[in-house]
């Protein structure tokens, strides 16, 4: 299945980042945090506390003394009482890492409002997101011209600048390549944690082969697939009459009738696709997020994406 177009709507291209992430939706964005269902060891020291018992900041229990403990974290004031000695024990903090991974093929490039740009500002709010609480934060783009491009390892919000830059870098073109891309993602070794693809999942080659790269690996794994309202319901834009369609990755060309019948046919097949596809996360244990790009942005993140358990 692939995203077909008969004249491709003229798209602004943003130019700088605050065209994809203004200070409105930040100052929103900054009481938000990626959730992580598993618990990650990180590279470092960083802002997330796992079930781990270890030195941190944060009190947790008690144990009794063992002959060659620390006696820096005895708890004098039981000793004093009880005449015993009693060790403090820490939740340990963990570096919890969040990678976005761009679909930047020809499908993408379509409609109103366009794909590409919408999953380029989500991927802008969510690297936000992460920045802002710390987390380590990494991008990829997979499918355009230029195969797989990857930025990696930027933390803290003084990062934000070059994250917008690297993203309005990006040109959408080529074919999906979603195979070989997940396998160069699940081999990058970027360290463990929260994994969200932002594609529409139109690949001829398929989406099982490179999900299944990333499942398994102890990874959370979003699938976010972005359609266009054009996709979702073509009625609802006024697709009728006789239409010479163009596939954007490889130029093919079909001339259709677009018909009621026509219609009914191509929504069941739609959604029969969408429903194959989140039956395959489901029993993948990956989290499928259908993504409306008519959705305002903020409502996207503040409410739908809190709701699937992605932010908090």
């Amino acid at each position: 299945m692939n995203s077909f177009s008969p004249d491709p709507p003229r798209v602004v291209r943003p130019t700088r980042v605050d065209d994809l992430i203004d200070s409105r939706l930040m100052a929103r964005l900054q009481r938000l945090d990626v959730v992580s269902r598993k618990i990650f060891s990180g590279r470092i020291q960083g802002e997330r506390r796992s079930r781990r018992r270890g030195i941190s900041v944060e009190f947790a229990d008690f144990r009794p003394y063992v002959h060659g403990d620390d006696l820096r974290f005895v708890d004098w004031n039981i000793y004093g009482r009880l005449d015993r000695l009693f060790m403090k024990i820490f939740l340990e903090e963990e570096d919890l890492s969040l990678l976005v991974a761009v679909d930047t093929s020809a499908s993408m490039d379509w409609g109103t409002p366009n794909k590409f740009e919408y999953a380029r500002r989500l991927a802008m709010a969510l690297g936000y997101i992460g920045l802002s609480n710390q987390n380590r934060v990494s991008m990829c783009a997979f499918g355009g011209e230029g195969g797989v491009q990857h930025l990696n390892n930027l933390r803290g919000r003084r990062r934000t600048r070059e994250l917008g830059q690297w993203l309005l870098d990006l040109e959408p073109g080529g074919s999906g390549r979603f195979q070989e891309a997940m396998k160069n993602l699940a081999l990058s070794r970027l360290g463990r944690g929260v994994v969200v693809v932002l594609s529409d999942f139109m690949f001829k080659e398929g989406y099982q082969d490179g999900l299944r790269m990333l499942a398994g690996r102890g990874f959370d794994l979003f699938a976010a697939q972005v359609l266009s309202p054009e996709e979702l319901d073509p009625a609802s834009r006024g697709m009728s009459g006789d239409l010479r369609l163009v596939d954007l990755e490889d130029e093919a060309e079909t001339e259709v009738t677009v018909s009621e019948q026509l219609l009914r046919t191509y929504k069941d097949s739609l959604n029969r696709y969408c429903g194959e596809l989140r039956e395959y996360c489901i029993r993948r244990d990956i989290t499928h997020m259908l993504v409306d790009t008519s959705t305002d942005l903020d409502v996207m993140l503040v409410e739908y994406f809190r709701r699937r358990g992605l932010l908090r």
